[in-house]
């Protein structure tokens, strides 16, 4: 009777709703959608049952959508590594080395000391009322959780901040990018997200429009570009780098590009630039980038700068230049350029990649299409409160005098010498391998070398129903416990092959890395060397 009694009130409280919101609202493709009451006797049976889920019935751009950093040969690593620890001995390596991803503590990375002071601190702010707390941190850390902890009502960290990000710590970034690069900042510019990410995609969500709208993406990039630009069913207008100049930018393939997409109606609507470059590693001449200024100015392009490796410099004549920088020392305003720029804390030294923290500083567009993004950012309410907070000390690190100072300074150091270290090694390794070219890491955490693959290995790889570096990369997993990630999964020119592989393994394992790679190359090369070649 109870079961007879809720049914009767389910029919009665769904048939008042349908009636009420009929006569309310006017016909139209949302009320079509559901033309009748499912307790009426005109309701197909149909709709009782819920068709299964399945790759034919997903979103197609779900589909299209690729991430090869954690792709198949990803996937298949961990299912070696589970083998190891079930099976020991079960092949020819005792781990698996992750050369995959940037993510350095996963390798062995250490976090900077005072950044995650000041982080335990603001998470358990009832530390500093004891007396030992003195003595375990420094006082330049307690201090600063003081004032973090200041700027936050009720001193709450696991509450819901501001949807953009806590002003107090919008407002240290923004004192933190001015003096970066000589020029103001202003809070009401910066979002604070959850790693670089999600404002690459709120950026792609904003821009995008239709399948008729398309971004310029270096080529080879970073997956995430490809990824977000299917998922949102925009266009993805490659520009190639070109691999004989160090990966250079060459403006006139922009130029070609651009007009090639606009002949075939595509309506060209960012740029996106990585520097220093990922998966290529180059680092921008302050001359390059002005040319990249005038032409995103030129052609009514925003200019999407991702720099998130900005700390990685390892080229003794190389320096990095933020984007804003460098168009405001031309003397361009703030509005005479719609530049977004991406930081993160997960890259430089600081490897936070867990804390998810991030930003991007918004220029040159109307304080309605703020708005709008502000609309966006709203939707998920805020970032977490950790990774806002580590991005304010990121920006804002120890000064001259502070009691963490030299501390501080000793960790960066370190990191980023062993990293530059450990780029120069890997280099000449690869380049020490029969048919491979490699470019100098000029920055950033990646080598990008070149295969020149025998002919019968690219037959095997096409038998395999894969591609050649895909195929390299996999027989290097199975014989070595190596993770590296082909090149096609970051594009590159049309009949060339290349792997990306990371810089940071911990440096006292990067002998054995290199003595690996070779002896596994020296087999690969000799099973499948073309006749007639000695």
């Amino acid at each position: 009777m109870r079961r007879l009694a809720m049914d009767r009130a389910k029919r009665l409280l769904f048939g008042s709703f349908l009636s009420s919101s009929q006569s309310s609202l006017t016909p139209g493709p949302a009320s079509s959608c559901f033309p009748f009451s499912p307790f009426s006797s005109e309701a197909p049976m149909s709709l009782y049952k819920f068709p299964p889920v399945t790759v034919e019935t997903i979103n197609p751009k779900v589909k299209r959508c690729e991430y090869a950093v954690r792709g198949e040969i990803v996937s298949h690593a961990q299912r070696l590594q589970q083998e190891l620890q079930t099976k020991p001995g079960s092949h020819p390596f005792d781990e698996i080395l992750y050369c995959n991803i940037g993510n350095p503590q996963a390798l062995g990375q250490q976090p900077i000391t005072f950044f995650r002071e000041v982080l335990a601190l603001c998470d358990y702010p009832a530390l500093l009322d004891r007396d030992e707390t003195h003595a375990l941190f420094s006082s330049d850390a307690i201090a600063r959780a003081w004032e973090i902890l200041d700027l936050i009502p009720d001193r709450a960290t696991g509450a819901y901040s501001h949807s953009q990000g806590i002003k107090g710590l919008r407002e240290a970034i923004a004192v933190g990018i001015a003096e970066r690069d000589g020029f103001p900042a202003n809070a009401d510019d910066i979002f604070l997200t959850d790693g670089a990410s999600p404002a690459v995609h709120m950026m792609m969500q904003l821009l995008i429009r239709s399948e008729k709208d398309g971004i310029l993406c270096p080529i080879p990039q970073y997956p995430l570009y490809s990824a977000s630009i299917a998922l949102h069913g925009g266009c993805l207008v490659p520009y190639y780098l070109d691999e004989g100049k160090g990966w250079g930018l060459e403006i006139f393939e922009l130029k070609q590009q651009l007009a090639v997409a606009r002949t075939q109606s595509i309506t060209v609507r960012a740029l996106v630039v990585i520097n220093p470059g990922n998966p290529t590693g180059q680092v921008l001449s302050e001359e390059n980038q002005k040319e990249i200024v005038e032409f995103c100015r030129k052609e009514g392009l925003v200019l999407l700068a991702d720099e998130v490796y900005q700390e990685n410099i390892y080229a003794d004549n190389k320096k990095f230049n933020s984007f804003k920088k460098i168009s405001r020392s031309m003397g361009y305003g703030g509005d005479d350029l719609p530049l977004i720029s991406f930081q993160s804390v997960s890259k430089g030294y600081y490897g936070e990649c867990g804390k998810r923290g991030g930003y991007m500083e918004v220029t040159g567009l109307s304080s309605d299409v703020k708005e709008q993004i502000y609309k966006v950012a709203s939707v998920n309410l805020c970032s977490n409160i950790s990774g806002q907070i580590l991005s304010s000390l990121v920006m804002n690190p120890p000064k001259v005098g502070d009691e963490s100072y030299e501390s501080y300074m000793a960790e960066k150091d370190e990191i980023l010498s062993s990293l530059a270290r450990r780029a120069k090694a890997l280099e000449d390794a690869f380049n020490s391998l029969e048919g491979v070219t490699c470019n100098k890491a000029e920055g950033a955490m990646y080598l990008f070398p070149r295969l020149h693959l025998p002919q019968k290995a690219i037959k095997a790889a096409e038998a395999a129903k894969t591609a050649p570096d895909a195929y390299y990369a996999r027989r290097l997993l199975d014989a070595t416990g190596i993770v590296v990630v082909p090149g096609s999964g970051f594009g590159q020119v049309p009949g060339t092959w290349h792997i990306r592989s990371t810089i940071l393994p911990p440096e006292d394992k990067i002998p054995a890395i290199i003595s690996r790679l070779k002896a596994f190359h020296e087999a690969f090369m000799d099973e499948f060397r073309d006749q007639g070649v000695a």
